[in-house]
């Protein structure tokens, strides 16, 4: 994989730096080599103006973010596709006739323009959805690739080959479809496969989907990823629980240490906020030791999830996202928050910043501890990575991992109550004073 490829010989040092996840007393030095964290001991010196006074943390990670449909609402290409409703339906629209007017040179500039402003915020690692449909054909992976590959010295972009259209309700599309996806997933440079049953208008092409695409997904080793249950109906069917046991049926590798594992993820499934802890719990039971993550979506499932009814007056607004907070913590899930969309009718507010994702988190989950911080912060970086199949959930930062981190603040600055020092500091708010380390190299200031 692209992910264990590794720098030229390289070194960089950092001494007395704070570390996330750390006691927040505590300096560090560490010695990175080769793309690797070569040695972290304690920096035992008390002369203070010896210490680095910034702080370290994992680097960041989008784990959910559609690299072909990026910046449309902000691209004078597409000035006259603006928001009028805000519904999904209308986003569904606006967003079809823009995929209509997509040529290479175009996705090439929004593509590279979202990847660029990732670095910049400290992001090293996303999966990056292309579609794939009989409009577009392969052009948005055959962009996608070429970002990869453009950018593959500062950032590991995981291609995720994607159906937003359904894959079986078409009269006589169906096969062309299922042609195309498999043209793409043949690819290389593609790591992972993902679907959206919802689309589907019957209920037997919703699991006709979620089959079919395990089933290709494990035929060609790749990493799965669902856009499950999007709603918010308590009566209707849980999709999820439908591909867990399809999933166990195919003996879905769980070895991490296999060269067939691959991880599945679940992502948006606001349906799942209506749980009942008794639900939750046998969630948890289904799932056992699948290597199963879900992806929290907040700034567009809050956007799009629970539009009030003008005609009953217009004042009940029912808000739905994945509480990823309490999954981690009372269930003992792998939950990630994700950015979803950046500048299109699906998201139009927001950046690529995925600590500005973090500190909403705080309001929307109403987790402001310290511990709750910590979680938070691994939800956009160390449990991101390991959604998409990357390294551990944990902050831990121990040697021989790749050296990947964002460092904040100013190496010159003197002492301030308004530096940042801990990771709540980082989740409270981040700052805009950003060192990113991909491999051991330092690639966005």
């Amino acid at each position: 994989m692209d992910a264990s490829h590794r720098s030229a010989d390289t070194a960089m040092d950092f001494e007395g730096v704070r570390i996330a996840g750390k006691p927040d007393q505590s300096r560090w030095n560490i010695h990175c080599e080769n793309g690797l964290v070569g040695t972290l001991t304690e920096h035992e010196s008390t002369n203070d103006s010896q210490a680095d006074p910034r702080l370290l943390c994992p680097s960041l990670c989008h784990p959910h973010i559609h690299l072909d449909k990026c910046f449309l609402l902000s691209h004078p290409r597409y000035a006259d596709l603006e928001i009028q409703k805000g519904d999904f339906q209308e986003a569904l629209s606006l967003t079809n006739e823009a995929k209509s007017r997509f040529t290479h040179e175009d996705l090439m500039e929004r593509g590279r323009a979202l990847i660029e402003e990732s670095i910049g915020f400290g992001v090293t690692h996303m999966r990056a959805f292309v579609e794939v449909d009989a409009v577009v054909q392969l052009k948005c992976l055959d962009a996608g690739v070429a970002l990869k590959e453009e950018f593959k010295q500062r950032c590991y972009v995981q291609i995720c080959v994607f159906a937003q259209d359904p894959i079986f309700s078409y009269d006589d599309k169906g096969i062309q479809m299922q042609g195309l996806l498999r043209q793409a997933v043949d690819r290389p440079g593609v790591e992972a496969f993902g679907s959206t049953p919802y689309v589907e208008k019957s209920k037997e092409n919703q699991s006709r989907n979620i089959q079919w695409t395990l089933e290709l997904a494990l035929e060609r080793q790749l990493h799965v990823d669902f856009h499950m249950d999007y709603n918010l109906d308590p009566k209707t069917d849980v999709y999820t629980l439908l591909a867990l046991k399809a999933a166990k049926t195919l003996e879905w590798p769980k070895d991490r240490c296999s060269k067939q594992f691959r991880t599945i993820v679940f992502g948006h499934c606001t349906r799942l906020s209506l749980f009942t802890k008794a639900q939750w719990q046998s969630l948890r039971q289904e799932i056992a030791d699948l290597p199963v993550s879900f992806v929290g979506l907040p700034t567009s499932d809050i956007f799009m999830m629970g539009r009030p009814d003008k005609e009953a007056g217009g004042s009940e607004r029912v808000r739905g996202t994945l509480q990823v907070v309490q999954m981690i913590g009372e269930y003992g899930l792998n939950a990630a928050m994700g950015i979803n969309n950046v500048g299109n009718a699906f998201t139009p507010q927001g950046s690529c910043d995925p600590l500005a994702l973090a500190c909403l988190g705080v309001g929307i989950y109403q987790a402001g501890t310290k511990a709750e911080a910590e979680i938070l912060l691994q939800c956009v970086s160390t449990r991101a990575k390991s959604a998409i199949g990357l390294g551990s959930p944990d902050l831990e930062l121990q040697a021989g991992q790749s050296a990947d981190f964002v460092v904040f603040g100013n190496a010159t600055s003197t002492e301030s109550f308004r530096r940042r020092n801990s990771t709540k500091d980082l989740v409270y708010d981040a700052g805009h004073e950003r060192v990113t380390v991909f491999r051991g190299r330092k690639v966005s200031q």
